[in-house]
């Protein structure tokens, strides 16, 4: 192979690894996690590196006791980084593949990924939610009890 050939070939691999750069960069900056308590009451938001972006406490929470409340988040905040840690993984295997590169990518994962195999199953879903309207309606138009 020509000197000039092999260098040309050498400089479109180095543009291409700048553009699987440039999307790679593009998608993970995107990338966030949402996980919801499972009586509803507390959603977290993170983001790709699973820094807390958004909390919603809805109404019914004031009747939870604070510490079940903490615990509540921390968990919630848990799984939504295992949810935007596995989205990075998903993201870097389509440009680095299984390598030593993505098997390090993992490994700064410090509550590991969604899809690692240590995924926690599905709560079943309660027949009847909590009711979380908040107290005004509720007191205004209470739920039968008697029936």
């Amino acid at each position: 192979m020509e000197p000039d050939q092999w260098l040309a070939q050498y400089g479109q691999k180095i543009d291409q690894a700048k553009r699987n750069a440039a999307q790679a960069e593009t998608q993970l900056g995107g990338v966030g996690g949402s996980a919801t308590s499972p009586d509803g009451l507390i959603t977290v938001t993170v983001n790709a590196s699973g820094a807390l972006e958004n909390l919603i406490l809805r109404p019914g929470v004031r009747d939870v006791d604070p510490e079940r409340i903490a615990s509540a988040v921390l968990a919630a905040s848990s799984q939504a980084q295992r949810a935007a840690a596995g989205r990075v993984v998903e993201i870097m295997t389509e440009f680095v593949g299984e390598s030593p590169a993505l098997d390090f990518v993992k490994a700064q994962m410090p509550h590991g990924y969604s899809g690692d195999g240590t995924d926690e199953a599905e709560p079943e879903v309660p027949e009847k939610r909590r009711d979380t309207r908040p107290d005004d309606d509720y007191f205004t138009n209470p739920p039968e009890v008697m029936g």
